[in-house]
């Protein structure tokens, strides 16, 4: 790819997100009923290429399961409110009601109180009694403490999950979370991220994880961008890492790292293109957080909105647009993308003639910006 040149001392990459692209029908088309959307990553089989992002404002215990019985992944944010406090319907009420700065002061109070290992043991069991796949998410900084409670637990799959997780962290201080060596020990597939670069997930695809998460910055609720100026739009983003992970194959010789995107998909038109660009499955923090039954209430957060020294996040509004059921498998009732979000990605597959998710990341994209029509 040709770089561009941003002034004589620097020159940078173009890159493009999901409304710069747009997927290309083919000679082709079938009917969707002949799709399938089906995903498995490692011994673990989805009727929906779909996991609720790790958020107190998307994932409460009972949405996992309700996830689950949809078909798809609910991973449990295992440093929320859920593991902080008893009962957290208050909280979660509260933040909801605030505004601004208010909202902001009362998470840091509310997420400073110290994370408990027997409610991470109870929220995971509510899950695994309903006979769903269980997952749980900690950040790279909280693992080393928490990842014994979390695999006694019965964890199914393990997310490490931060704005930006390297295989290699450097620091004077203490002694970082040697990836290769923990997933190596732990019995469990591990899926780790976010990365945004060709080299970094290739580093974190050596580690030995099952899947990795592609994308920072992009959310609905991060001002990463604005806060540190980082930022990798997600065609760009995913395509790079599905490259990756093609050489990280045949480095293998045939080990397969799923690509997940994370971020950036909160319509169903960008799953659709987010899977074009090379993804297997799809990350939703929005999305699910416009369901009725979602924790937030129709309001949004993630982690990085109540951090004690630079929140990079904010609380937004998304509103409720429908039941899970409607969100996930519809049926629709506008044509706005909120609803249904995996029929719109059986149809998408459908019209340009393909039948399942790795033949549709061949199909072919163009750059078409939505300023340019």
């Amino acid at each position: 790819m040709s770089e561009i040149e941003i002034g004589r001392g620097k020159r940078g990459r173009r890159a493009y997100s999901f409304d710069d692209v747009a997927v290309v029908p083919s000679r082709r088309t079938r009917d969707p009923e002949d799709v399938s959307i089906t995903w498995q990553i490692d011994a673990y089989h989805f009727e929906l290429p779909i996991l609720a992002a790790p958020m107190d404002s998307v994932v409460s215990p009972a949405t996992a399961v309700a996830i689950g019985r949809l078909g798809g992944l609910g991973v449990l944010d295992l440093e929320g409110l859920w593991t902080r406090h008893e009962d957290p319907s208050d909280a979660l009420a509260e933040i909801a009601r605030l505004e601004g700065e208010q909202a902001t002061a009362r998470m840091r109070e509310l997420y400073a109180a110290p994370i408990r290992p027997e409610l991470i043991t109870e929220r995971l069991r509510e899950i695994r009694d309903a006979g769903v796949t269980v997952a749980g998410s900690l950040s790279p900084q909280r693992t080393q403490q928490f990842w014994r409670s979390v695999v006694d637990a019965g964890v199914d799959l393990f997310v490490i999950r931060g704005t930006t997780v390297s295989a290699e962290h450097v620091s004077s201080q203490a002694e970082p979370l040697n990836l290769k060596r923990f997933i190596y020990e732990l019995d469990v597939p591990v899926v780790v991220g976010g990365a945004g670069t060709y080299t970094a997930a290739l580093h974190l695809m050596r580690t030995g994880a099952a899947g990795v998460l592609v994308g920072f910055g992009g959310g609905s609720t991060h001002r990463t961008r604005t806060a540190l100026g980082i930022h990798t739009p997600s065609a760009t983003a995913i395509a790079d890492v599905a490259a990756a992970r093609r050489d990280y194959l045949d480095e293998s010789g045939g080990r397969y790292v799923h690509v997940i995107s994370d971020g950036g998909t909160s319509v169903s038109g960008e799953i659709v293109k987010a899977v074009a660009c090379g993804a297997d499955a799809v990350m939703l923090g929005a999305a699910l957080a416009r369901a009725q039954e979602a924790p937030g209430a129709g309001y949004h957060w993630g982690n990085e909105a109540h951090h004690p020294e630079l929140p990079r996040g904010v609380k937004v509004h998304v509103g409720t647009v429908g039941t899970l059921e409607e969100v996930l498998v519809g049926p629709a009732r506008t044509a706005d993308g909120t609803t249904n979000l995996t029929g719109a990605l059986r149809r998408a597959m459908a019209t340009t003639g393909y039948t399942d998710l790795k033949e549709f990341q061949r199909v072919d994209v163009v750059v078409a910006p939505y300023g340019e029509r």
